[in-house]
């Protein structure tokens, strides 16, 4: 692990070649070989069709030798030893969940010829090193409208997993989500402590409505899993800083659940659920259609991945669509026309290759031509492949008015995680606040947050400052925390693990001196 990333596990992994459709079982049987097949044709074949085809030259030789080959010779039912071991899937128990998937076939889908041949197509034209390559986008230190400033509350070391600012200038509240004591922290405007309060699973997404407030929770582990103990609670909003809260619940078994979209989907003036449910080796992205007395579910996609939703009438016919953002192989943003009764209709918008660990999007207007285009944002390195990725970072998409999307801007960001798009300086404009959880630590640090002042025509001037890196931010989330007037932001750190071979002396300084929430004070209104 280098000291660069710092890399480890957090909510995506093995996600290189790694087809997460279901893959039918076999016949035990010899299979013939297609001499008239080069290594290319193969690779296109049995990769692309579970994801977008990966050339060689992405990788060194080293790592598709080493992390990405085995993992795709396990897809394609090709085993140390001929045997397929649960090692692969975790726990026993999770073990289960994954062989009743069928996702890993029991015998080979593709001949021993076959898969020399794949396996030499890569390693004969991969490079023995990657190019390092220049960084040409340049990050001014200061921030001239913000204030940083950490949170004295804090659980160290931090592992914060969620981060909400609360209407009406009332404070915030943010998760920490260590195993076995998950802590939900809620502070007043002037971020003082109000209460503590265990949840018993991890948080991860909580929605404000007038009267009640939705906490999502991932299940009692955050990291890769395929248990189904996700849960969606319900509380009414305390009127004073010392009423108790309870929790009763909406929906349980829920499959590693990541983020919840709110509409009415079926007409009846009652609101429905969307539900990413990400899991790990399984999952799926689920409507819940409330009824008089229950929810009523309906799989919308079968597969893992589902990472966040939106929900919006795109076409003008009066219901609800859903535009859907899927990580974990076969990755992109996913448009599904509500016909009605029930029924939707897929298309897919946007194909991304399995490199870019896509991580989160806003369908926005974000140039006023009254299109909603795609801001896009990619950097997870919990993977095989946990290298600087220079695609990695910060997209813009404009839809031509008939959802097409074309790339206008990008801007590099190693390992970025959330972008958000508001006003912040109330110039009548959208600006943008990044973080990244897997910036280059040793040589641009300042890239852990970048705020990018939209200077006209899709420039912007990106910002940061100096103690950027104090934390490693995971959540962020904007409003008006002091109810002045204005947009701050609120950033949330996860350090659990000492990384390995750290030269910059970061984690152990995280593991010590991390705040689990910092704040980046909007000064626009004195």
């Amino acid at each position: 692990m280098s000291a660069k990333y710092l890399s480890f596990s957090i909510f995506i992994i093995l996600i290189v070649c790694s087809c997460k459709e279901m893959v039918p079982k076999v016949e035990s049987k010899p299979i013939p070989h297609t001499t008239e097949l080069t290594g290319e044709a193969l690779a296109h074949i049995h990769c692309a069709s579970c994801h977008q085809f990966v050339p060689p030259d992405k990788l060194s030789k080293t790592i598709w030798k080493e992390d990405v080959l085995p993992a795709m010779a396990q897809r394609l039912g090709i085993y140390s030893n001929g045997i397929l071991n649960d090692s692969l899937f975790g726990s026993p128990e999770n073990a289960q969940i994954v062989k009743a998937a069928q996702i890993y076939p029991e015998s080979p889908v593709i001949s021993h010829e076959d898969w020399l041949k794949l396996e030499n197509f890569y390693l004969k034209n991969a490079p023995d090193e990657l190019q390092k390559t220049t960084y040409n986008e340049n990050i001014v230190l200061g921030l001239k409208q913000f204030n940083y400033k950490e949170v004295k509350v804090a659980h160290r070391p931090p592992m914060t997993t969620m981060v909400k600012i609360r209407k009406e200038g009332i404070g915030l509240i943010f998760s920490d989500g260590k195993p076995n004591s998950n802590v939900l922290t809620f502070l007043d405007k002037n971020l003082e402590l109000e209460k503590n309060m265990l949840t018993f699973q991890t948080p991860i997404h909580l929605e404000e409505k007038e009267d009640m407030s939705y906490l999502l929770s991932v299940g009692k582990n955050i990291f890769p899993n395929d248990f189904k103990n996700g849960r969606l609670q319900a509380y009414t909003n305390p009127s004073a800083a010392h009423e108790k809260i309870k929790l009763t619940s909406e929906l349980d078994n829920l499959q590693r659940p990541v983020h919840i979209a709110f509409g009415d989907m079926n007409g009846n003036r009652e609101e429905d659920l969307v539900v990413c449910e990400y899991g790990d080796h399984t999952g799926q992205l689920t409507l819940y259609e409330k009824g008089d007395d229950a929810y009523n579910r309906t799989v919308l996609k079968q597969e893992s991945g589902a990472i966040k939703s939106v929900v919006a009438d795109v076409n003008q016919d009066g219901r609800l669509d859903i535009i859907c953002l899927m990580a974990q192989g076969d990755e992109g943003i996913f448009y599904l026309e509500n016909l009605g009764l029930g029924n939707f209709k897929e298309k897919r918008w946007m194909q991304f290759s399995p490199l870019n660990g896509s991580q989160n999007f806003e369908f926005i207007d974000f140039n006023g031509d009254g299109f909603k285009d795609i801001l896009y944002t990619c950097g997870d390195n919990a993977d095989k492949t946990p290298i600087l990725k220079d695609y990695h970072g910060v997209y813009l998409f404009l839809n031509d008015g008939q959802m097409n999307f074309e790339q206008a801007y990008f801007f590099r960001m190693n390992g970025a995680y959330k972008t958000i798009s508001l006003d912040f300086d109330n110039d009548g404009d959208l600006d943008m606040a990044a973080i990244s959880f897997f910036p280059d630590y040793a040589e641009r640090p300042e890239e852990s947050f970048v705020y990018f002042e939209n200077q006209g025509d899709l420039n912007f001037k990106a910002q940061s400052f100096k103690n950027a890196s104090n934390g490693r931010w995971l959540v962020m989330d904007a409003g008006d925390i002091d109810g002045d007037g204005d947009i701050d932001l609120a950033l949330g750190s996860f350090v659990y693990f000492l990384a390995k071979d750290d030269a910059t002396g970061l984690s152990k300084r995280w593991l010590k001196r991390s705040p689990s929430v910092a704040i980046l004070e909007n000064t626009l209104v004195p």
